[in-house]
């Protein structure tokens, strides 16, 4: 049994270390707009030493989110964008010439990905067999092995990037090791004007010499230090376990695969979950990180049907709680939004029918938004304003 005293004190560091993890994350989120359970993944990969896969198109600020990321943690950091012609020695380290001349062969690390404790592949299914057979070995046993040296890694977490999920079967062993997958897509319409703000600010930023800089909110030594005593963190109750296991099998009976291996990998998440949250244990508010498990991205909205009703029971029964692992929005810049659609539809100028049909769907965007915040008075106030505006949209002779 842990004695009071050592409990207190357990219970003040993950508080510590979740006010400065939270702190990491709200910069980020002042960057990146719409991408805040995105961000929450990215710190509680790190804290349980997990990988993440982020899958999305061009444009989506994948790579921008990594490198501000790295920022926060102060790790020593590699970043390199794959293609089927990268060389193994452009990420691992060029053969050590002086050394190969007598006889020894070996690649000189140092700086390249093998000394690194944050890790972004941009890309990586697009990487030859020489670096991907690399790659599984390093991601599953943190070894790398050059000539007849096998080395250990300090990697903390690898992140990669790619626009598509690979369809080779000679990259699912890579696609696997990686728990978490991310979808990120085009930000929504609400967004578009903080996105715009957003864009002036940084592009302003990134022309003064001056201007403030992320500030480190962790470091890889004490991540390393978390992560050996993680073991302490996972601390599970009957109850927990229950449900657990009644949406593993629901979501196998879906047709998504989840092994073994997988599932008990999960329960570090799941505790990193909490440690972001200041909580020494895990509750149902955690398993949100299950709607990021998929193996196809049509299997998403699967697992958020599978998911979501144990969620919203969850944040029902603990109103007091703030809804953790959901996509917080901004109500004043949605309510903004819905009076320039107001506005756009009753005023006196004729809207084209593709204009007409780009507000249907913006109102579509807002309604959605409104409903992700079931205990906000003012936010289901407003679905019913959207449903009046669709009300009369849809009265219009024009889509009849």
């Amino acid at each position: 049994m842990v004695a009071p005293a050592n409990a207190a004190a357990a219970n003040e560091g993950v508080a510590d270390l979740s006010r400065r993890l939270q702190d990491g994350a709200r910069q980020l989120q002042a960057q990146f707009l719409g991408k805040e359970e995105i961000i929450r993944l990215l710190f509680i990969s790190a804290v349980a030493g997990e990988h993440l896969v982020m899958v999305g198109p061009p444009g989506t600020a994948k790579s921008a989110l990594l490198r501000s990321f790295a920022q926060v943690i102060e790790a020593k950091y590699f970043d390199y964008l794959l293609t089927r012609f990268t060389e193994p020695n452009e990420i691992f380290g060029p053969v050590d010439i002086q050394a190969f001349r007598s006889g020894s062969y070996r690649r000189r690390v140092e700086g390249m990905l093998p000394e690194a404790e944050v890790v972004f592949l941009d890309e990586i299914f697009k990487a030859n067999s020489a670096i991907l057979n690399s790659l599984l070995t390093l991601l599953n046993s943190r070894r790398f092995t050059h000539g007849n040296q096998t080395v250990r890694v300090p990697l903390i977490s690898m992140y990669a990037a790619s626009n598509e999920v690979p369809t080779d079967e000679a990259l699912s062993a890579l696609f696997d090791r990686f728990l978490l997958r991310v979808r990120v897509d085009y930000l929504d319409s609400y967004h578009f004007r903080g996105l715009l703000q957003k864009g002036i600010d940084l592009e302003a930023a990134g022309m003064n010499p001056d201007a403030p800089s992320l500030s480190p909110v962790i470091t890889a030594s004490e991540l390393f230090t978390l992560q050996r005593n993680f073991g302490s963190l996972l601390e599970f109750g009957e109850d927990f376990f229950a449900t657990f296991k009644g949406l593993v099998f629901q979501i196998r009976s879906e047709g998504i695969g989840l092994s073994d291996r997988r599932i008990v990998k999960l329960l570090k998440l799941f505790a990193a979950s909490a440690v972001f949250d200041g909580r020494s244990h895990v509750n149902d508010s955690d398993l949100f990180v299950l709607r990021h498990v998929w193996n196809t991205p049509e299997q998403e909205e699967i697992l958020q049907e599978i998911v979501g009703p144990v969620l919203d029971q969850w944040y029902e029964q603990h109103p007091d709680q703030a809804r953790i692992g959901a996509t917080p929005t901004n109500l004043a810049d949605l309510l903004e939004e819905l009076r320039i659609i107001r506005e756009t539809l009753t005023g006196s100028q004729v809207l084209s029918d593709m204009q007409l049909f780009s507000q249907l769907r913006n109102l579509g965007d807002i309604k959605a938004a409104l409903m992700r915040m079931p205990d906000n008075p003012t936010a289901q106030r407003m679905v019913g304003e959207v449903d009046k505006l669709l009300e009369t949209m849809f009265a219009s002779s024009r889509f009849v």
